[in-house]
């Protein structure tokens, strides 16, 4: 069993380095620094870059975060410290249900209640991504807020000191490592989805831009769209923008991990 057991994880590891030298190898001809300096070439051929898409991918994401960090953290501490069990199960049971719901319906959802009668907007996918991250951060932050012993919140009780004032000045600072990592994570995914920005910020300028009430070029999108032409340039560059995106999801994961780490030695002194 021990080596069924080891030879399924270097199966595991085998996949994910064939697909990352797989990518790796067919982006190479784009990879330069006007790639990522210069945006994308609306004409095709030479001399375009995904630099508007970089921008506008971190600016999607890192609203989306802002709106589902708070927001899943709140939910986590609701569960964790004040809901009654007949309230906590019903929650728990929703989160896991949008947790498991495809993400091209929480684009469809979002573009019919932020784009029909508007315009498609970086707004409204920072939305559908926030929804996306929603049950992941929640899930996570629940997780590390369960770890907490029960020992610290006893004593700042037996202190005399609030419960809400507890959550904020003993169990919250305990636990920032833990709920960091799930924000990131849930970020690393969100970076990547496609589904819900072709519904809500698909039809863009290729242009630098920083508007958030007009859609933004983002490297899913500009990925999708790229390896439906002819050119294979273009294909070249859907490569290499893939490449970064994958880049991008294993920084993310790392620091996940090195916050996780962090987190676990301080829960354990």
């Amino acid at each position: 069993m021990e080596g069924v057991g080891t030879l399924a994880a270097l199966l595991a590891v085998a996949v994910l380095g064939l697909v990352i030298v797989s990518v790796a190898v067919r982006a190479a001809p784009a990879i330069s620094l006007d790639f990522f300096t210069k945006p994308p070439n609306i004409f095709g051929g030479p001399g375009g870059g995904i630099s508007s898409a970089i921008v506008g991918s971190i600016l999607i994401v890192g609203m989306a975060t802002a709106l589902a960090l708070p927001l899943g953290v709140l939910i986590a501490i609701y569960l964790t410290e004040f809901a009654p069990r007949a309230v906590a199960v019903p929650v728990q049971l929703v989160l896991d249900i949008l947790n498991g719901l495809p993400t091209i319906v929480t684009g469809i959802f979002v573009y019919g209640i932020l784009v029909i009668g508007h315009t498609q907007s970086a707004y409204a996918g920072a939305v559908a991504l926030a929804i996306v991250m929603l049950p992941l951060v929640a899930r996570a932050a629940q997780e590390t807020l369960l770890l907490v012993p029960s020992a610290l919140r006893e004593g700042a009780l037996a202190l005399g000191v609030s419960r809400w004032r507890t959550v904020l000045g003993v169990i919250l600072p305990t636990t920032l490592g833990g709920i960091l990592t799930g924000g990131v994570l849930a970020m690393a995914r969100a970076a990547g989805e496609t589904a819900p920005l072709l519904f809500t910020s698909s039809i863009f300028n290729p242009a630098v831009s920083t508007d958030v009430s007009h859609a933004l070029p983002n490297i899913p999108v500009l990925i999708f769209t790229y390896s439906e032409q002819p050119d294979q340039v273009l294909h070249e560059q859907a490569w290499g923008a893939a490449l970064v995106l994958m880049a991008f999801v294993l920084v993310a994961s790392l620091s996940a991990k090195a916050l996780l780490a962090r987190s676990q030695r301080k829960l354990g002194r």
